[in-house]
């Protein structure tokens, strides 16, 4: 499995010191609670530290700077527990280059009606301390996180949990690298694009190479390895009853395995952790991979078909986001029209990630109809049920749209004993005719990533974040003021 830094989120208070040394302590001595029972609630993917309680533009900036310099630290949440002068924030903000997270809430959760006076109302100020802060945070025009409710309510502290899969994804951007083995199939657009743009704006790394420098990787894996791992197949997956080790069915999957060995020693070596293929593209192997990128995706490496970097990287991100679970490549493939009852069957020609299945996977070694190559093995299976996104990322020239549905799956209840490959059957929301309306208005690619662990909300604040735009579709989608958001976008992200 994919590792990643040992992250953690800073916890900043602000203040200022009219209200004196001994105001100052107490705001400290209630954020160091509040951070402390934070942590303690175990709802929190990864730990917040708290920093200090700032009071002058000087301290802002400062630590702002520490922040964008410590690499482990993926993002920042601001609270204003008292009245924080906006001014003093300028200087700071415009410097800020982490994921940022504004936590509107105050200590006490309900108001002390037979106890409050003017020195608790001096000392708690969230309520309009928030606001000016909140202020200059919209008159910068900084992308950030809004968080309102009391920090010890379950639901606000999972909204923090869930920015935080988003703040890391988008902090691990720069870790994101794509080797692409071949370049992308011919002729097709939408797996093309600007990768400098992709670099600049989410820091991902796309690198060719030819299909030949990974065959001369494959070519040196032992062959104990190569049982070793076929052995472990074996264990896991339902198996060919033919596929004893010296037959042509075993052959064919001792191959996947040799694959496998070959990319994956191949991506460590690189420090790679996405990678593309291309059926068009295969000199010098005996098979496209199949088994061996589905066994790769479920260890939390990005992939996608015919050189389709950008959607490899797109499932790379969900991957973080989503802790590798549930999450994978997808393809629209074909649709079921049955009146009032119309679904999408998608699939790809090999490669489904194992995460998202809901049976236990067999493999399979069946010709492929393309490439020119022999019959690879891939793993089989049917994909769960559930509400899901399924997600596109593309290129609006110089610029990027992520294009997100939001689907209801259903485990399939049909037998598909002719088709080689694993399938998921999903309800496209609001329908399927205006859910494929929509897609297409927006350019939406034939390529997706798939995942019923990430949300909605999840990657609108990616979006956010990186300043790319977002367009959902979902059960309240109407097609005319999508098609107008549309127009308005082309002007608003225009360069």
């Amino acid at each position: 499995m994919i590792t990643r830094k040992p992250y953690t989120f800073w916890f900043v208070t602000g203040s200022q010191p009219l209200y004196g040394e001994e105001t100052l302590k107490e705001v400290e001595v209630h954020s160091k609670r509040m951070v402390e029972g934070l942590n303690k609630s175990e709802e929190l993917p990864f730990p917040i530290t708290f920093k200090e309680v700032v009071t002058t533009a000087n301290n802002i900036q400062n630590l702002v700077r520490h922040a964008n310099t410590d690499p482990t630290c993926a993002g920042v949440i601001t609270w204003m527990h008292t009245f924080s002068p906006a001014k003093n924030w300028i200087a700071g903000l415009k410097e800020l280059q982490a994921p940022l997270l504004h936590l509107h809430t105050q200590y006490n959760q309900n108001v002390p009606w037979d106890s409050i006076d003017m020195d608790f109302m001096n000392t708690n100020q969230s309520a309009h301390g928030d606001r000016e802060y909140g202020f200059m945070v919209s008159r910068l025009n900084l992308s950030r996180k809004v968080v309102v409710g009391h920090w010890q309510n379950k639901q606000v502290i999972r909204k923090i949990a869930s920015w935080m899969h988003t703040a890391v994804a988008v902090s691990e951007g720069s870790t994101i690298r794509v080797a692409r083995f071949g370049d992308n199939m011919r002729n097709v657009a939408v797996t093309d694009g600007d990768k400098i743009e992709a670099q600049i704006k989410f820091g991902w790394t796309v690198d060719y190479y030819g299909i030949g420098d990974l065959v001369e990787v494959m070519n040196e894996i032992e062959e104990t390895e190569v049982n070793k791992l076929f052995k472990e197949y074996q264990q896991r997956y339902q198996f060919p009853q033919e596929a004893a080790s010296n037959s042509a069915i075993g052959e064919a999957i001792k191959y996947q395995a040799r694959i496998e060995l070959g990319l994956k020693s191949f991506l460590e070596e690189g420090n790679y952790n996405a990678f593309t293929t291309n059926f068009e593209d295969l000199h010098g192997m005996k098979q496209l991979p199949g088994l061996a990128a589905q066994r790769l995706m479920a260890e939390g490496y990005g992939f996608a078909g015919e050189g389709d970097w950008r959607t490899a990287a797109l499932l790379r991100m969900m991957k973080i986001i989503s802790q590798n679970q549930d999450t994978s490549f997808m393809e629209d493939y074909t649709y079921h029209l049955e009146p009032e009852n119309e679904m999408i069957l998608g699939s790809h020609m090999l490669e489904v990630c194992p995460t998202i299945s809901a049976t236990k996977p067999k493999v399979v070694v069946q010709p492929l109809g393309m490439g020119g190559k022999e019959a690879p093995a891939r793993l089989v299976f049917d994909g769960k049920g559930g509400d899901a996104i399924n997600v596109s990322l593309v290129e609006m020239g110089g610029r990027f749209r992520l294009i997100i549905n939001e689907i209801k799956a259903e485990q399939p209840e049909k037998q598909t004993p002719h088709l080689p490959v694993a399938k998921v059957l999903w309800r496209p929301q609001p329908t399927l005719s205006e859910a494929t309306e929509a897609w297409i208005y927006a350019g939406g690619a034939h390529h997706t990533v798939l995942s019923f662990q990430v949300t909605t909300e999840q990657l609108y604040d990616f979006a956010d974040m990186t300043n790319i735009e977002c367009i959902v579709i979902d059960k309240d989608t109407k097609l005319r003021e999508l098609r107008n958001e549309l127009r308005w976008n082309e002007a608003a992200y225009r360069k």
